[in-house]
């Protein structure tokens, strides 16, 4: 009776190689998402300059409510905003876009945190008519972030295939 005999050389390679895998493709999302918050953090900088801004006029009327001020504006134009630090996890990358971490300025005299001022004009308050400058920017600039995600992932598609 004959005897065959098959070797086969490179498994353990390989499987060291597949193990590297998850960690590959966690940097592969990672550097995507970056391209695509890069495209938000544009979008929102857009949005800033769009905000209609009028001179307060004192006293307000009562129960009236008011524009943004030049001031609160400029503030937004000046405040450093943009991608927060990324979060990684076994689910994936997140990271998010706008004014989070952007710390204080000065109004009036006042210190007063830059996020307050930008959630203010974008949501609206009693004394401030919304302009929603933020939820503009993100919705109508998704497909564009998610465009550059894919082809962030796509350009990247090299770095996930297994060491051979």
């Amino acid at each position: 009776m004959p005897f065959f005999s098959i070797e086969a050389k490179g498994f353990d390679e390989l499987r060291r190689s597949m193990e590297k895998l998850p960690e590959k493709a966690a940097d592969v999302a990672a550097l995507a998402l970056y391209e695509g918050a890069g495209v938000m953090a544009d979008a929102v900088s857009q949005a800033v300059q769009g905000i209609a801004a009028k001179r307060l006029k004192y006293p307000a009327p009562e129960g009236k409510q008011r524009m943004p001020s030049p001031e609160e504006k400029a503030i937004l134009l000046n405040a450093k905003h943009g991608v927060a630090k990324f979060k990684k996890n076994l689910d994936g990358v997140s990271t998010s876009v706008g004014f989070q971490n952007s710390g204080y300025a000065e109004l009036n005299g006042r210190t007063v945190p830059v996020p307050v001022i930008a959630n203010a004009i974008n949501s609206g308050t009693s004394f401030m008519k919304k302009q929603p400058f933020l939820r503009r920017a993100f919705s109508q600039n998704k497909r564009a972030a998610e465009a550059a995600i894919d082809a962030g992932i796509r350009k990247r598609e090299h770095m996930l295939e297994p060491d051979t």
